[in-house]
């Protein structure tokens, strides 16, 4: 069973930057995607980036693009989530989770919560 914790949500300012980690424990799988999600007060749970985590191909929604960088370190099974130019409307709960290679997504962490201020 695969466990997925997040960690490094907080309040910045508008224009700062934060970085979010997600670290897997417990089973682990070769041909995976990761990715973050994230859930602003009152609306839908939103893509934001996956990384497929053999290759480190990485997708992003329009939205982040050019501003949010995922990344992964496989030695600590740990992914990131660089958000720099943060807005307001950045803020949400993030949340990664793993797709084991069945096409969905399976685990999901707890999430963390970033609030931007203007």
């Amino acid at each position: 069973q695969v466990q997925l914790v997040e960690s490094g949500g907080g309040l910045v300012q508008a224009g700062g930057s934060l970085r979010l980690s997600c670290t897997a424990s417990g089973r682990t799988f070769s041909s995976v995607q990761m990715a973050w999600f994230r859930q602003a007060p009152g609306k839908e749970r939103e893509f934001v980036a996956v990384i497929w985590w053999r290759t480190s191909t990485t997708g992003y929604a329009d939205s982040v693009k050019g501003r949010f960088t995922i990344s992964r370190d496989n030695a600590k099974n740990t992914m990131y989530l660089q958000m720099n130019t943060l807005k307001p409307e950045d803020t949400a709960v993030y949340y990664c989770a793993l797709n084991p290679g069945t096409g969905n997504w399976e685990v999901w962490g707890q999430g963390t919560l970033v609030t931007v201020s203007s």
